[in-house]
């Protein structure tokens, strides 16, 4: 039986799209190996978010090719779109494809193994407008399902390489949204998160269909689906009528990931961001109108060129008002390639590390802030894996809607499933948890029938 191992590097939908190259490879009679092991092949799935991002998959590739000199060594993912030739001059490459075509990636290792050449399947992503189906049955994780429902990104903000990656907004069939999430759930997955490139832009290439449609057949035709995330979403794709969905979803978890990158108009009108810090806090509001225990998480970047102190001090605030209940932190980082890495006025290392201090400073006391108005409230947790601190104190570890992370005593039984949990001591990065009970989902049913 030929073996194959994986290594991704880089975000989400890196890490789903492994789990759907998988599929293929175990379609055909392989088995998987870790990739520290001896293997047939190796898939590396690399990212290219920045510099840093392309000289780790580097690394990693020349890991392979030690491991076993004589294995097929195939390279995908956005790095290996963006930059094909670097990838084929490493000595030991065999296979490179970019962020399409996938499905080729067996035939290309026949046809290597046949030809003993070389196969560079790269082919231009900005002429593709067709969403590339890649089923994910199930995952290594048993926990939270990932459901990939679009691909690329038409934003072009000045900082990101991502579109030349990963193409233009190509949206995925509903059917198939909606098949796949059934499949998921019938798989024993009770928490879905829809995942893409640009997710919240689902819908913004289809006729008369559109990102509130798709949340609402989610709900109404996938049975048995208990919790739906988003894993990110842009302020200006929270229009009324996504917020209106929001508001009478009995499934849609009270916690958005709404990038903000900057909280100072000038700053972001050089990130050619499309939207303003007055209309991020009118959809913040509105939001917070439908669901009062919301859960807000972003992403900053710190240090843009030419950010000014008056500047950060502008995202700082508009954070501490807003009251966030964690940051993703960032300095920011110039990406060849991109009009932000050209740019004049790049702001000095220590500059940008001593600001990345202060937010993340006061990110820690949001979070915390934010996890105490929870003490004593019964919340719903699923317990994903043991608490990695201690995994023999009999304390597992998950997550509740709003996205806390609590530790509370349970089971091996209980993981993956719906528990409810008192929350004894709020805090960050975690909540101390009490059990209280399982759903019982029979009981959960009837009751809903009545």
């Amino acid at each position: 039986m030929p073996s194959v191992a994986f290594h991704t590097l880089g975000c989400k939908v890196n890490h789903y799209e492994t789990e759907a190259i998988w599929q293929l490879f175990q379609q055909e009679g392989y088995e998987r190996t870790d990739f520290e092991k001896t293997a047939d092949v190796y898939v590396i799935n690399t990212c290219t978010v920045t510099n840093t991002g392309d000289k780790k998959s580097r690394q990693v590739i020349r890991r392979a090719i030690r491991k076993n000199p004589d294995a097929v060594i195939c390279v995908t993912g956005c790095y290996a779109q963006t930059s094909p030739a670097e990838i084929m001059a490493i000595p030991g490459v065999d296979i490179v494809v970019g962020t399409q075509d996938r499905k080729k990636m067996l035939e290309y290792i026949e046809q290597y193994k046949r030809e003993r050449q070389p196969i560079n399947g790269v082919r231009n992503i900005m002429k593709n407008r067709v969403y590339e189906e890649l089923d994910v049955p199930s995952f290594t994780d048993r926990t939270r399902a990932s459901l990939k429902i679009q691909e690329g990104c038409n934003n072009f903000c000045t900082f990101c390489i991502i579109p030349w990656a990963r193409g233009l907004m190509r949206s995925r069939d509903p059917q198939e949204v909606v098949r796949q999430a059934q499949q998921l759930v019938d798989a024993g997955y009770k928490e879905i998160v829809l995942t893409g490139i640009h997710t919240g832009g689902y819908g913004e290439d289809l006729k008369d269909y559109n990102l509130a449609k798709l949340l609402q057949d989610l709900e109404k035709h996938v049975a048995g689906l208990k919790r739906l995330r988003i894993s990110s979403i842009e302020a200006s794709q929270l229009t009324d009528e996504v917020i209106e969905v929001i508001r009478h979803s009995s499934v849609i978890v009270p916690h958005f990931h709404i990038p903000i990158q900057s909280g100072s108009n000038t700053v972001l009108k050089r990130m050619r961001r499309k939207y303003t810090m007055e209309f991020f806090a009118e959809r913040l509001t509105k939001l917070k109108e439908v669901m009062p225990n919301l859960a807000i998480t972003s992403d900053v970047i710190v240090g843009f060129p030419g950010e000014t102190e008056e500047e950060f001090m502008e995202t700082y605030n508009f954070v501490k008002e807003h009251r966030f209940s964690e940051l993703h932190v960032f300095p920011y980082s110039k990406r060849t390639g991109t009009p932000a890495a050209r740019m004049e006025d790049q702001v000095d290392e220590e500059v940008k590390n001593e600001r990345v201090n202060r937010l993340i400073t006061l990110s820690e006391q949001l979070s915390k802030e934010y996890a105490t108005q929870f003490e004593n409230e019964v919340l719903d947790v699923i317990p994903e894996e043991k608490y990695k601190e201690d995994p023999d104190s009999g304390l597992y570890e998950g997550f509740t809607g709003n996205y806390l992370k609590v530790v509370f005593p349970a089971t091996e039984e209980m993981v993956g499933k719906l528990v409810k949990v008192k929350i004894t001591k709020p805090g960050y990065p975690y909540c101390e948890g009490k059990f209280v009970r399982v759903l019982d989902e029979q009981a959960e049913q009837q009751k809903t029938a009545i």
